[in-house]
């Protein structure tokens, strides 16, 4: 018997998640919205000034952008001239007849200098080798030769004098970095030669050294070039080292291999004695007496007999650097010239260190 009431079929399955499905989206579209205004009130706060910049964090001392890092470089200029010591290198230079000297001397990191004859070209003897190699570090930087790249001992390149490799035979094969450091290590002539040219010859080079603004410097013969042919200057010399120090030429590690080939040079009895004579001392060993008085010096010497120079970085015990060369041309293996050598290193050192302080044991 009916009731009286119309029923469909399936309405009471239906209903129920039909009104579910209705409340969610009324609580999605809801929640949507004051998800939407609670971050549009929040925002300028967030962001910053007027919505759009970020908060500025305060700047990290010594990393602000365009700002070197670590301790300066300092540059090769000269700016206050020390001119009391370049008087006593002129009276030191007068007092030996027949004698042409030429001096140079550069606080890289103030400008303080001192010269004598500074640009005047001499016979540069084996000190040319320091140009040499920053040359070839640079070739090393730029891809075009390999650090250990084989060098061949032919007969054109075999230089008498100085060093082992014209003891070895004919098409002996040498790596660069081997030759590289037996021409500053002991001043080999053949290794010079090889690299003279490995890196294109005499005409490139100094078309080289040219570029690099060592104007004096000229290789005209292979070494020993013992009629001092070949030329340089004092200025020549101390800028060489200096691009590299300061940074103006080579990568970090090319400078690296620079300092640490220069490092290895066995000749002391030029600049670092001189230096250690100004402060008072003496000693078969000068490096480790000057290393105990907080002074290292990279020196790179030549001697042909006619003509004798040194050149080299000085680090000071207050932490400075410096860059001296000294060249002197006079008589055959005259005695005068070393001494006078080691006399103008002696008056830099006692302009630059305080001889008392740097005498003083230590605590």
């Amino acid at each position: 018997m009916s009731s009286g009431r119309s029923t469909r079929p399936g309405s009471g399955s239906w209903g129920r998640p039909l009104r579910l499905v209705l409340r969610l989206l009324v609580i999605g579209v809801g929640l949507g919205v004051i998800t939407g205004t609670t971050l549009k009130v929040l925002a300028p706060r967030l962001a910053g000034v007027n919505g759009l910049t970020p908060p500025k964090l305060p700047p990290v001392p010594g990393l602000e952008r365009g700002l070197p890092r670590g301790l300066p470089l300092g540059r090769f200029e000269t700016k206050t001239e020390l001119t009391e010591l370049s008087q006593r290198w002129a009276a030191l230079a007068a007092a030996q007849k027949g004698l042409q000297t030429s001096g140079f001397l550069l606080v890289l990191d103030d400008g303080r200098y001192a010269q004598l004859n500074a640009d005047t070209p001499l016979p540069a003897a084996s000190s040319i080798k320091s140009p040499i190699l920053l040359a070839a570090l640079e070739d090393l930087d730029e891809g075009k030769l390999r650090w250990n790249e084989p060098l061949i001992l032919s007969k054109e390149v075999i230089g008498a004098g100085a060093g082992w490799m014209a003891n070895k035979p004919l098409g002996t094969r040498f790596p660069f970095y081997e030759a590289a450091t037996e021409m500053i290590r002991v001043s080999d002539n053949s290794a010079t030669n090889l690299l003279i040219k490995r890196l294109g010859g005499k005409v490139t080079l100094n078309a080289r050294f040219q570029a690099l603004g060592l104007g004096a410097s000229v290789i005209n013969n292979w070494l020993p070039d013992l009629e001092g042919t070949n030329t340089t200057s004092a200025h020549d010399l101390a800028r060489t080292i200096a691009l590299v120090d300061t940074g103006d030429k080579l990568s970090p590690r090319a400078r690296d291999l620079f300092r640490e080939i220069m490092g290895k040079s066995r000749t002391n009895t030029l600049i670092p004695l001189g230096v250690l004579q100004g402060l008072g001392g003496d000693s078969s060993d000068p490096d480790s007496e000057l290393l105990a008085k907080g002074i290292t010096i990279y020196n790179k010497t030549g001697d042909i007999g006619i003509a004798y120079a040194d050149a080299g970085l000085i680090e000071l015990p207050n932490g400075h650097r410096a860059v001296a060369a000294f060249m002197v041309k006079g008589p055959f293996n005259d005695p005068r010239s070393t001494d006078l050598i080691r006399a103008m290193a002696a008056a830099a050192a006692q302009s630059l260190v305080d001889p008392k302080a740097a005498s003083a044991p230590s605590p």
